[in-house]
């Protein structure tokens, strides 16, 4: 009878190891879930028909639908670079920077990236990229770091144009070769001849200015920190504060199509519209967005914005949030 349950037991451990080796089809893993709203989401771009994000973590997000729904990109390792800004030099190339002197390029409208330069010894940021054109691009951040390329972000040759050594900030600029950048203490700098040369213009404010927005030829706005705007109608030359009542700072912009002005992003929901003219149309927070970095036009008359709160689900309306369903308003 023992012999018997020997047996037994035997054959039971037998089927059970064989079972364990066996080949078999696994269970489907369940789909991975992108929370878009746990990431700091620093700049967005409109290209063509597609959103492209890059935030925390070297995090590049992808929509198709207007930014109803979003994917990753295929980004290099390590995956915990900042990233602080994106540009487009074409429909299917694209370029992305962030901290210590990282930057991406893609030539597949951003389903994949590779890394072009990086600064690991110095480790500083760069904190912004502009593109004159397909060929000609701008890189710029910390300590008066400034990068140009002249073959479509390929390579890199560093350039002093800040003697002090201040933080770039933002820069923008039109075909006609004027360009302006920004940066801290107030600083401002113009160019006529598409950034070959640079023109230090008369200190006007103290703080630290974020971005700058060409609205025509002689027409320019500046904004940064406590809420501070202006606005020069001769390239300035001259500047005029615009008051906002308030003191919150403002960190990205938009232009708006068929030269419709401008929306300007900022801390606590800010949103302030700006028209063609500079004219301020109101500005206003909306409840809950948090701090907003960056904003882009989708659908050709929404505005998608996106920042601490990351990016989500949006819904039509003349102004919309990232994550929020609201039948928004054009800021008011």
């Amino acid at each position: 009878m023992r012999q018997l349950t020997g047996y037994a037991m035997s054959a039971i451990i037998m089927l059970t190891v064989a079972y364990a080796f066996a080949p078999r089809s696994p269970a489907p893993l369940a789909a991975t879930v992108l929370h878009t709203d746990r990431l700091q989401i620093n700049d967005l771009l409109a290209n063509d028909q597609q959103l492209v994000a890059v935030g925390e973590r070297g995090s590049i997000l992808l929509s198709d639908d207007d930014g109803l729904s979003w994917q990753q990109a295929h980004v290099p390792q390590p995956s915990d670079v900042t990233l602080t800004g994106v540009v487009g030099l074409s429909s299917q190339v694209l370029l992305a920077v962030g901290d210590d002197g990282w930057i991406l390029r893609s030539q597949d409208a951003g389903k994949n990236w590779q890394r072009v330069r990086y600064d690991a010894e110095l480790a500083e940021p760069l904190l912004g990229v502009w593109a004159g054109d397909e060929q000609r691009v701008v890189a710029f951040g910390s300590n008066g770091k400034y990068l140009e390329s002249s073959n479509g972000g390929l390579d890199w040759s560093p350039r002093e144009v800040s003697l002090d050594g201040l933080h770039l900030n933002g820069m923008d600029g039109g075909d006609d070769g004027r360009q302006m950048l920004v940066g801290e203490q107030g600083l401002v700098m113009r160019s006529v001849d598409r950034g070959l040369s640079w023109e230090g213009l008369p200190a006007f404010y103290n703080g630290s200015l974020f971005g700058v927005a060409r609205l025509s030829a002689e027409r320019w706005v500046v904004y940064g920190m406590r809420g501070h705007l202006f606005v020069t109608q001769d390239f300035g030359l001259s500047w005029k504060q615009i008051e906002l009542g308030n003191n919150l700072p403002l960190f990205g912009h938009v232009r708006l199509p068929d030269n419709a002005g401008l929306v300007i992003v900022g801390a606590d929901s800010t949103l302030v519209r700006l028209d063609a003219q500079g004219a301020l149309q109101g500005s206003t927070r909306r409840p809950g967005l948090g701090t907003l970095t960056s904003a882009a036009v989708v659908d050709g008359r929404n505005v998608l914005v996106a920042g601490e709160r990351g990016v989500l689900q949006s819904a039509p309306g003349n102004l919309v949030a990232a994550g929020h369903r609201e039948a928004g308003n054009e800021a008011e």
